[in-house]
């Protein structure tokens, strides 16, 4: 029994695939439907494949013609299954929309509520301390003059102590303070003793930036002036207040060297199981009180200066200067 297949019926079988094939797309319901059609219909296993497979039949002249007409057939059924499946696409992304449209007119569901960064909490936090020890808060300009910086500090232009601080200097005899000592010197120029102030503040130097240095940073000063004043004053002020803020931490007193007072000392704090440095201190150096007309004879003081940013670091075990200034809510949200 013959049972080859003629080119007219391969031509019929394409013509009848393709009708039937535009119709169960056209009534598809979703893109999965799609997809089952386009497996069967098109598929490496599909029904084109199959009458494909019939070509092997015919002549070498026939098969080309063939061959044209499946083409057309797949590409029509290609573009019609691409253009249901964009307006299936199109229709979810409408209904989306329309879904998760905002009504600008209703009112709000609640503003979230911000909060002040670790930096200017622990500078409140300090100042409130020695607040309530009986100092009131001073405050002085970041461009300062060569002469309230340094020179009244007891650092002339050829000190060593300048190579201390890396300054950023301006035109003529300003600068942006390297410290908020100047403070001290502003207040007294204009108050006479008995003072007792504490001075939050910005400073500047030139430091590489890394996890502990910044070349701007905060700063806070602490000053008094009074009669009979002496290191035991000091000690047990500087005491008071680093058991107040810390706790229970360890504290001691290392002999120090800074122009503007005399003794010096630096003040450490065991922080996970070594000693850190946290804060200067020391007498007001006799020449200081000079050079404000205060006879030291009958006045004296005691000057402490502290990195706000060191003790914010401390308290909430931070690891790295650079956090508290990249703005990261994720970081800040957690204070």
């Amino acid at each position: 029994m013959d049972t080859s297949i003629t080119i007219s019926q391969l031509i019929d079988q394409l013509d009848v695939l393709e009708t039937e094939a535009v119709s169960v797309i056209e009534e598809a319901a979703d893109t999965d439907v799609l997809n089952q059609i386009r497996v069967e219909f098109l598929g490496k296993k599909g029904r084109l494949s199959k009458i494909l497979g019939g070509m092997a039949s015919l002549s070498g002249q026939d098969r080309p013609l063939v061959g044209k007409r499946a083409n057309e057939v797949k590409k029509t059924l290609q573009d019609l299954l691409e253009t249901r499946v964009e307006k299936f696409k199109s229709e979810a992304l409408t209904a989306l929309l329309t879904r998760e449209t905002v009504d600008v007119s209703a009112p709000s569901s609640g503003i979230p509520s911000g909060h002040r960064h670790p930096l200017i909490r622990t500078t409140e936090n300090i100042v409130d301390l020695f607040a309530g020890l009986g100092y009131r808060v001073a405050e002085g300009p970041e461009l300062e003059t060569d002469e309230n910086n340094f020179t009244a500090l007891n650092i002339p232009e050829d000190h060593p102590a300048r190579d201390m601080q890396d300054t950023f200097y301006l035109e003529g005899s300003m600068l942006l303070r390297t410290h908020t000592s100047p403070v001290q010197i502003r207040y007294l120029k204009e108050n006479r003793p008995p003072v007792r102030i504490v001075a939050p503040g910005r400073v500047y130097r030139r430091d590489a930036v890394d996890a502990t240095h910044s070349p701007v940073f905060h700063q806070v000063e602490v000053l008094a002036i009074d009669e009979g004043l002496d290191f035991g004053h000091l000690r047990g002020t500087v005491s008071t207040f680093l058991k107040a803020f810390f706790g229970d931490l360890p504290v001691r007193f290392r002999a120090s060297y800074f122009p503007f007072t005399e003794p010096s000392a630096e003040v450490d704090v065991q922080w996970r199981g070594r000693w850190l440095e946290v804060m200067g201190c020391g007498l007001v150096d006799p020449a200081v009180l000079e050079g404000l007309g205060l006879d030291p004879s009958r006045w004296g003081g005691f000057a402490a200066g502290l990195g706000v940013e060191r003790f914010c670091m401390v308290r909430h075990e931070i690891d790295d200067i650079r956090r508290l200034y990249t703005s990261d809510l994720r970081f800040l949200d957690q204070f």
